[in-house]
């Protein structure tokens, strides 16, 4: 049995969609020859959001859990300085200092071995003096990862892998200035010239990193869903007395939010007598979600929770007692939520293929470069093929598909979704590929 070694910074307890992947590899590789040993940093999930990225763990050891599926390995965690005066006095204070701090920060973690994620270097480093490994894989973000892996790939002689969840250098949301994308784009080639192979979760992605590594091969494996969970809850019945909307994760700017508010709201101020719910699970916009939503009529305001991040397994089980899974594009991206709600079999509406607002927002905030040629409408193209919901051209459309989503679950007290092929798209079918990938490493 080949054994690989996993640097991966967001990992369960802690909530997010990038943790769900390496996850995955630590639950399903050893059922396909190959022995997971992740590195991680340790989560303590203390405030319930944003902060729990930056909270110091309560260990200063580094703890070790042996399991079944492999061994995890959870690095302690002190956070910079610029954090710690964020969780001492607040958003609002210090504000230009604070960013002044984590500006030199990210310089100087690619000089020398520095900075909060250095702890999980020192693990790997002290895993691989005492036990050999077959390869290394590093998932970003944060990109420092890859630079760990080089660096242990060369002082062990062990094969590396680069996992892209996002791109580097060319995410706009990256390029500040000219100078700085220049250092970014000058460490990425540095840092992933010399991995062994590319792997990520879109052509789109495979494409752009041709861009910056032409010789080097790459492979898609997609996010998923997990099968095992989404098995225990897909069948559930949708338990609801009102038509229900749900919402997960991240909230980007280039997202209509506030259009989608605005005509969830005007639907029923049209249509008094209509009940519907919104449900938003997760989000990082809360605060000016509660804010906005208070235009709103009592009524519709009471229409519209938003709970707090929760473990994966009893999300997907809330999930699948209600109706609509609400999803804003990405346009030339994938994102990752799109994939459990596939294995939920929950019908999926997706906001907006061609509204004027939206694409207004995608002009001056979206982030990825988008390729002559190559499809910028990824997720419709995914619905299309699964026929796994609607997609909405634009706001007026969303009236239309509200009346008739209404009108069925009046009917028939849910909302049918007749998808197919989603079993494609689980990753345990993910994880054999990327075993497969590791067996292939010389």
């Amino acid at each position: 049995m080949k054994k690989v070694l996993i640097l991966a910074y967001d990992f369960p307890p802690y909530v997010s969609v990038g943790g769900l992947r390496p996850y995955n590899w630590l639950k399903y590789l050893k059922e396909f020859d190959v022995e997971p040993i992740v590195i991680t940093r340790q989560w303590e999930n203390e405030y319930g959001n944003a902060l729990d990225y930056i909270a110091p763990s309560k260990s200063k050891e580094t703890l070790i859990e042996k399991l079944d599926s492999g061994i995890v390995i959870r690095a302690p965690y002190l956070p910079s300085l610029s954090n710690r005066l964020l969780l001492e006095h607040g958003e609002s204070k210090l504000r230009f200092f604070r960013k002044s701090l984590t500006a030199f920060d990210e310089i100087r973690q690619f000089l020398w071995i520095s900075g909060p994620k250095k702890q999980l270097y020192i693990a790997a480093r002290k895993y691989l003096k005492e036990n050999k490994v077959d390869a290394i894989i590093a998932t970003g973000e944060p990109f420092v990862l890859f630079y760990y892996a080089k660096k242990l790939s060369q002082e062990f002689d062990i094969p590396w892998i680069a996992d892209y969840r996002d791109p580097w250098s060319q995410n706009k949301g990256r390029q500040r200035n000219k100078l700085y994308t220049l250092w970014n784009r000058y460490l990425e080639q540095k840092v992933v010239d010399k991995a062994s192979c590319l792997i990520t979760v879109s052509e789109f992605i495979k494409f752009k990193l041709k861009d910056l590594f032409s010789d080097q091969t790459s492979h898609i494996l997609p996010n998923g869903y997990d099968p095992e969970v989404i098995d225990e809850v897909a069948d559930l019945p949708q338990t609801t007395q009102v038509l229900t909307f749900s919402f997960i994760g991240t909230i980007y700017n280039w997202h209509p939010w506030k259009s989608f508010l605005e005509q969830f709201s005007m639907f029923l101020e049209n249509h008094p007598s209509t009940e519907m719910r919104l449900h938003l699970y997760g989000i990082n916009l809360a605060e000016d979600v509660a804010t906005f939503i208070q235009q709103f009529p009592s009524k519709i305001q009471a229409s519209i929770q938003i709970f707090p991040k929760m473990p994966n397994r009893d999300l997907l089980e809330k999930l699948s007692h209600e109706n609509v899974m609400l999803l804003f594009n990405y346009y030339s991206f994938q994102g990752t939520k799109i994939y459990d709600y596939l294995g939920l079999k929950r019908k999926i509406i997706l906001c907006y293929a061609n509204d004027k607002k939206a694409l207004s927002l995608k002009e001056k905030f979206y982030s990825i470069e988008e390729i002559e040629g190559m499809s910028k409408q990824l997720q419709a193209d995914l619905l299309q093929e699964t026929n796994a919901g609607v997609v909405v051209e634009n706001e007026s459309h969303l009236q239309e598909v509200f009346q008739e989503l209404v009108e069925e679950f009046n009917k028939n007290g849910k909302i049918a979704c007749h998808s197919v092929g989603v079993e494609n798209y689980s990753r345990k079918i993910q994880v054999k590929k990327l075993a497969q990938i590791i067996h292939d490493i010389d």
